[in-house]
């Protein structure tokens, strides 16, 4: 069975994931793909330039991803150790519990909003500039916190605090992207959530021992010192990835449809008469008529780029200096890039019209929404006869949710791998982006039940140990599985379209936290155990979206496959 890779009916998220010899897989010029040493079709397809992501060594790699994860669990820990002050916030200055809460639904703004609006600056000035931005703004977000007189000052610090976690949000992924093959990425992305969870879920309990030993303005100002320490190891020590990679490739190298075997030798022609140069304008013109039909997802022509200049062997490795410049600005940079800013941000609205962005960000968003449930619950219950926590007792108690968080990576990360792989050989070695929703449906049993364990524990009195295994384990297995399976599923499903897919993400889950942040305290106080019940409820409702998803999903990416191809085309497009 042979397939071309920029054959007319591919479909993003549809693709072979093996060469193997059955599969006789082939590029545009008659070549085959290449693989690493398992047979592994590597996507996106590496240039030969020295100074693509792509090639760097292992330990480069490595050390890029440390960084980026210290950022993300860093940024994730200050916008979630303020609850560790509370207690004291609240004896000396009087701020009220309310006021907490009010204070993580401007978190929340902070996060998704500022997302949308650092997101152009990453195709238009690198990568760098975002990471350096943000780390400044969660300084001033800190210093801020560190110096509260007024319940104003508690609330709106938090702003800041929420701006620099933004960065996290989006830009991570994209980084990610930059350098990891689409097989790799899950795996990546694990990584990414363990630093989420350790940041989100060790940062009170590190925040508590502070307030409790040093003061609670030595939270802000701890954070004002790393944060100082983190933005020179950037300054200097986390390179650029960003890299045009349309330059050197002739194809966006996705896998073709199995069905197009008859008419391989026909397709090569056809792949080779679009690289002379008076078939340029004839390529475009069939994109832009596929793209003008009113079935686009049946009709669409893959875009295929000329052949490039040169493989890009014979480019010099990058300087030092170059590889950490404060700005790397893109080729079609015009000016200071003000009215191309603007461009990109009103496009990057247009992902709110792709299913998967909304199913994805709900699924996230509900997490967010329920750790401001539990969290307060923990501050006001636990901290309360019969149980009398303080700050630091209270802090412990993120211990348990992020062991459970801890296995739910594994079980979405590394576990989701051989699942996906397993599934795509009985499928004649075609993976489907929805395979690996599959794993959603445990977590939707999972989540509920340690949603009603926990609340009816509490109301109930019963004892740590049940309430913190049977309850807050399962909640931490819930968050970091559910934030891998649904960023690694839209990853897949549009595979070009990685940061302004997580920046939707980021403005959907962050708009649901605002909104249940606001109303916590009035949905808890439903009575005793009842409000705990209504949230699971909700969750199962709310992650058993996924079965409609794997069912229909593969027609959303139909659907919506000439929207994705026509925004790829005029995002790279912008002049």
């Amino acid at each position: 069975m042979t397939a071309n890779f920029s054959d007319e009916d591919h479909l993003p998220g549809t693709e072979y994931i093996y060469a193997d010899p059955e599969n006789n897989i082939i590029c545009p010029d008659g070549s085959r793909p290449k693989t690493n040493k398992d047979n592994k079709i590597l996507l996106p397809q590496p240039t030969e330039s020295p100074n693509d992501p792509l090639n760097w060594g292992l330990l480069r790699k490595c050390w890029h991803m440390i960084l980026v994860c210290l950022v993300t669990g860093f940024t994730a820990a200050t916008s979630n150790d303020a609850g560790a002050t509370q207690t004291d916030l609240n004896a000396n200055l009087g701020i009220s519990w309310n006021s907490f809460n009010t204070g993580a639904g401007v978190l929340f703004i902070g996060i998704g909003w500022f997302t949308l609006i650092l997101s152009p600056t990453s195709f238009l000035y690198g990568r760098r500039i975002g990471y350096l931005i943000c780390i400044l703004v969660g300084l001033a977000g800190a210093a801020w916190f560190a110096n509260i007189r007024s319940t104003s000052d508690a609330i709106w610090s938090q702003l800041f605090v929420g701006a620099s976690e933004s960065v996290a949000e989006a830009q991570v992924q994209l980084s990610l992207v930059d350098i990891f093959y689409q097989h790799q990425l899950p795996g990546a992305l694990a990584l990414y959530i363990v630093s989420t969870s350790i940041g989100t879920y060790l940062g009170p309990l590190i925040a508590g021992y502070i307030s409790d030993n040093l003061g609670w303005e030595w939270v802000g100002y701890s954070a004002v010192i790393i944060s100082g320490f983190i933005l020179i190891v950037l300054f200097f020590g986390l390179e650029e990835t960003y890299f045009d990679r349309n330059k050197y490739q002739t194809t966006h190298f996705n896998a073709g449809n199995v069905s197009k075997s008859d008419s391989i030798d026909e397709q090569v022609k056809n792949e080779s008469r679009l690289a002379s140069g008076d078939s340029v304008m004839e390529s475009k013109n069939a994109f832009n008529s596929s793209t003008d039909s009113t079935d686009g997802a049946s009709e669409h022509v893959v875009p295929v780029n000329v052949h490039p200049v040169s493989t890009g062997a014979d480019e010099k490795p990058k300087t030092y200096w170059q590889r950490i410049a404060l700005i790397t600005p893109a080729d079609n940079l015009k000016g200071v890039g003000f009215k191309q800013y603007f461009q990109r941000m009103w496009l990057t609205l247009r992902v709110f019209t792709f299913p998967p962005v909304i199913y994805s960000g709900l699924i996230w968003g509900f997490q967010d929404a329920w750790l401001t449930f539990y969290i307060t619950t923990e501050d006001d219950d636990w901290s309360s006869p019969p149980y009398n926590y303080g700050d630091a007792g209270v802090a412990i108690m993120n211990v348990p949710t992020l062991i459970g968080a801890l296995f739910g990576c594994f079980y979405a990360g590394v576990l989701s791998d051989y699942f996906v792989e397993w599934m795509a050989r009985r499928n004649h070695g075609v993976k489907e982006a929805e395979h690996r929703l599959w794993l959603m449906f445990l977590v939707a049993i999972l989540n509920p039940l340690g949603l009603f364990i926990f609340g009816i524990g509490t109301a109930r009195e019963w004892s740590w140990p049940v309430v913190y295994i049977l309850g807050l384990f399962p909640i931490g297995f819930a968050w970091g599985s559910c934030g891998d399976l649904s960023m690694s599923y839209l990853a897949e499903a549009y595979p070009e379209m990685v940061l302004e897919g997580m920046v939707g993400v980021s403005v959907v889950n962050n708009t649901i936290g605002m909104i249940f942040s606001f109303c916590c305290n009035l949905w808890l106080n439903i009575g005793d155990f009842r409000g705990y019940i209504a949230v699971g409820v909700v969750d199962f409702a709310v992650l058993m979206l996924t079965a409609p998803m794997i069912i229909y999903g593969k027609r959303c990416r139909q659907f919506t496959k000439g929207m994705y191809y026509r925004f790829i085309e005029e995002r790279d497009a912008l002049k």
